[in-house]
C-alpha cells in the first residue's frame, strides 16, 4: 500500500524523472529514499544547480543531482571538510593559534595560521589529533548568522582574520558558519555530513604565506595537506609525489649540468653547454614545422617605447609585470610579449588581400616581472624565449588557420608522447573591446573546436585581456597537467594599431590576428621535459648520444676513430679514455643517463666492432661499429620518443 505524501514538493532527478517528497525533507533523506547505496555514498548535492549540504531541507519544487566522491565536486567537499578537521585539531593542540583561511587546492588543501610557531615535528601530532576528530564522527551543522551576530562571535574569539573577512563581504552576502563538536569556523560550505566520513589524509609540509597574498600584510604559517577517499589512493598519490621529487628538474638539471641560476640575475637561467644542445634541438625541431606550415621568421626589438605599450593595452593591463627604463628622456619597456612588435611589422608596408594569411613567427626573448616567491626553476622565470607566432588573416580564413594551428600542436605533442586536453578560456574582467567583438571571437573558436570534434572544457574568465583562447594542457609521465600551447583569436590589436589590407574591392579592410604558441616558453618546456623523461632524454634530444668507453690505454686510437666517424654522421659522441676500471666508467655513464655506451677492448679494436650497452636494455653484445652508428643516427633522425 502506498503512503500519500501530504504537502508535497516535486523534485526532478538527474535522469529526468520527477518524484514527490514531503516538504521539508532533507536532501540526505531524499537520497536515502531513492537508493540505499546513494544514501550511503552521497556527500553533497546540486540543488537547482547550486552545490549544497545534504542537510539542506527541500521547501519548493526543484531539480537535484547528488554528488559522490567519484565527482570532482565531491572530492572538493571531502577535502574542504578535512581542512576543518585539521583546524579543529590545531585548536585543540595549540589554543593560542589564530585561523585565517583553509581552501581546497589541486590535489589537496591548506590552512593558514597565525600566533603559533609551527615546526615539522608538530605535523605528526596534528595528524594524530585529526584521527581522533574523525573517530568521534562529529555531526557537521550549518548555521546562518546576521552580520552583527557573526562579528560579535569572532570578535569574542579574537579571530581578527575572520572579522576582516566578514567586514569585507558585500551587504547582501549570506554569512554562514559550520559547527563540528566544540569547533566553529566561518565558511560558505558545503561540507560532509560528519567528520567520520573522512578515511585517508596526510599533512605534507609547512610554508610561509602573506595574509591575502599581500607582501605588506602579516606573514602566516601555511600547512599543506591532502586527502583521498581511500588509503590506497592516498598511498598512490604519495608515491607520485615522491617520484616527482626525485625528478625535480632543478635537481636533475644540476646533476646533469644542464643549467643553473645565480643571485646576480634572479629568475633568469644560465644554460650550460649540454642544456644549450637540448635548447638548440628544440629550436631546430620547431623550425622544421615553421617551414612546413609556411611561416616567416622575424625578429623584433626587446626594448620599445612606452607609447607602444599604451596603444596595445599592456600598459593598462600588464604594467605591474613589466620592466622599464628611461633613455634620452623617453620611457621604454622590455617586451613581455611579441604581439605589438609583430603588429608594427605587419603595418610597415601596404598589404593586399592576396598576401594574407601572413604567418609571422619569432623565438622572441621576453621579460616578465614575477614575484620572487613565485619563481620556480625553469617553470616560472623572469626571462624566457617564447615560440611565438601571429597570423594576420582575412575573416574567411579564420577557421582554416585555427585548424592548421591545432594540427601543428597535435603533431608536436605527439613527437614527445604527450597526451593533452583542451580548454576554451573566455572573457576576463579586465578585458578591452566591445561585447560584439568578444562574442564573435569566442564563437569562432568554439566552432573550430566543435568542427574538429575535440572535447573541451570552458574556463570562464581566463582569456587574455584582448581575446578568448584555446589552451592545450599536456599530461606528463607522472600524470601531471601543464598548460603549454595556446591559440588566441584577437579582433582588438588590429583595431588598436589600425592594421589594414587592401581588399579585392580596392577598399581598406581590417585583418584578424591569431596569437599562437606551441611549446610556450622554451625554458618552461625544457623543465617539463627534464621531469617527464627524468633526464633520460630520447636520442635526438640527448646532449651526449653515445659515449665510447675504452678498457685500456691502447684502445684509445680506435675509440677516437669511432668518435670521428660518429661526428661525421652528425652524432654527439664522447670518448672516455681515462685510466679507470670499465665498471666505473659504465656506472658513470649510467648516472649521466647517456643513451648508448660503446665499449672497446682488444677484440673490438681488432675486428672493427663495439660492445653495445643501451640505456634501459643493458648489454646488446658486439656489433659492427658502422652498423651501430647508422642505427643511432636513424633513431636520432626519426626522433623516436
Amino acid at each position: 500500500m502506498s503512503v500519500r505524501v501530504t504537502d508535497p514538493v516535486r523534485i526532478r532527478l538527474k535522469d529526468g524523472s520527477v518524484r514527490e517528497f514531503q516538504k521539508g525533507a532533507t536532501l540526505a533523506e531524499v537520497a536515502g529514499t531513492l537508493s540505499r547505496s546513494l544514501g550511503k555514498h552521497a556527500v553533497a548535492a546540486k540543488w537547482n544547480g547550486k552545490l549544497v549540504d545534504l542537510s539542506t531541507p527541500v521547501q519548493e519544487d526543484g531539480e537535484v543531482e547528488f554528488v559522490t566522491l567519484d565527482d570532482p565536486e565531491g572530492l572538493e567537499v571531502y577535502r574542504h571538510t578535512c581542512a576543518h578537521v585539521m583546524a579543529q585539531a590545531v585548536s585543540r593542540l595549540f589554543p593560542g593559534a589564530k585561523f585565517a583561511i583553509g581552501p581546497v587546492i589541486e590535489d589537496g588543501f591548506y590552512y593558514d595560521f597565525a600566533d603559533h610557531e609551527f615546526t615539522p615535528e608538530d605535523l605528526p601530532k596534528i595528524e594524530q589529533e585529526m584521527e581522533r576528530v574523525v573517530k568521534e564522527d562529529l555531526p557537521i551543522r550549518r548555521e546562518v548568522l546576521g552580520r552583527d551576530e557573526a562579528l560579535e562571535m569572532f570578535r569574542g574569539r579574537d579571530d581578527r582574520f575572520k572579522v576582516e573577512i566578514i567586514r569585507d563581504l558585500p551587504p547582501d552576502a549570506v554569512i554562514t558558519v559550520y559547527h563540528q563538536g566544540e569547533f566553529t569556523d566561518l565558511c560558505r560550505g558545503p561540507h560532509l555530513p560528519s567528520t567520520g566520513r573522512i578515511k585517508a589524509f596526510k599533512l605534507l609540509s609547512l610554508a610561509g604565506a602573506y595574509w591575502r597574498g599581500d607582501s605588506n600584510r602579516e606573514m602566516l604559517t601555511r600547512i599543506y595537506a591532502t586527502a583521498f577517499p581511500t588509503q590506497r589512493q592516498l598511498e598512490e598519490y604519495l608515491r607520485r609525489v615522491e617520484e616527482a621529487r626525485k625528478r625535480d628538474h632543478r635537481r636533475v638539471g644540476r646533476d646533469l649540468e644542464l643549467f643553473f641560476f645565480a643571485d646576480e640575475a634572479p629568475g633568469m637561467p644560465f644554460l650550460l653547454p649540454k642544456g644549450m644542445v637540448i635548447r638548440n634541438e628544440l629550436e631546430r625541431f620547431m623550425r622544421e614545422f615553421l617551414n612546413e606550415y609556411d611561416y616567416e621568421e622575424v625578429k623584433t626589438p626587446i626594448l620599445m617605447d612606452r607609447v607602444l605599450w599604451e596603444r596595445s593595452g599592456h600598459w593598462d593591463h600588464y604594467k605591474e609585470n613589466m620592466y622599464f627604463t628611461e633613455v634620452d628622456e623617453r620611457e621604454f619597456a622590455l617586451k613581455p610579449m611579441n604581439c605589438p612588435g609583430h603588429a608594427l611589422t605587419f603595418k610597415h608596408r601596404v598589404r593586399s588581400y592576396r598576401d594574407l594569411p601572413i604567418r609571422m613567427a619569432e623565438f622572441g626573448l621576453l621579460h616578465r616581472h614575477e614575484l620572487s616567491g613565485a619563481l620556480h626553476g625553469l617553470l616560472r622565470v623572469r626571462e624566457f624565449t617564447q615560440d611565438d607566432a601571429h597570423l594576420f588573416v582575412r575573416p574567411d580564413q579564420i577557421q582554416d588557420e585555427v585548424f592548421a594551428c591545432m594540427d601543428l600542436i597535435d603533431r608536436v605533442y605527439a613527437a614527445f608522447g604527450f597526451p593533452y586536453r583542451v580548454e576554451l578560456s573566455t572573457r576576463p574582467e579586465n578585458s578591452t573591446g566591445s561585447d560584439e567583438l568578444w562574442e564573435a571571437a569566442t564563437e569562432g573558436l568554439r566552432k573550430a573546436l566543435e568542427s574538429r570534434g575535440l572535447e573541451y572544457q570552458i574556463n570562464e574568465g581566463d582569456g587574455a585581456f584582448y581575446g578568448p583562447k584555446i589552451d592545450f594542457h599536456v599530461k606528463d609521465s607522472l600524470g601531471r597537467s601543464h598548460q603549454c600551447g595556446t591559440i588566441q583569436l584577437d579582433f582588438q590589436m588590429p583595431e588598436k594599431f589600425d592594421l589594414t589590407y587592401v581588399g579585392e574591392d580596392n577598399e581598406r579592410h581590417r585583418p584578424v590576428m591569431i596569437h599562437r604558441a606551441v611549446l610556450g616558453s622554451f625554458e618552461r618546456f625544457f623543465g617539463l621535459l627534464i621531469e617527464h623523461y627524468n633526464g633520460a632524454f630520447p636520442v635526438w634530444l640527448a646532449p651526449v648520444q653515445a659515449r665510447v668507453l675504452t678498457i685500456g690505454a691502447g684502445h684509445l686510437p680506435y675509440a677516437k676513430e669511432v668518435q670521428s666517424r660518429a661526428r661525421a654522421m652528425g652524432l654527439r659522441v664522447e670518448v672516455d679514455g681515462r685510466a679507470e676500471k670499465i665498471g666505473y666508467k659504465v656506472r658513470e655513464a649510467q648516472v649521466q643517463k647517456i643513451p648508448y655506451m660503446l665499449v672497446i677492448g682488444d677484440q673490438e679494436a681488432q675486428t672493427g666492432e663495439v660492445s653495445v650497452r643501451k640505456r634501459g636494455q643493458g648489454d646488446l653484445g658486439r656489433r659492427s661499429a658502422e652498423e651501430v652508428l647508422v642505427a643511432i643516427a636513424e633513431e636520432a633522425r626519426t626522433r623516436t620518443p
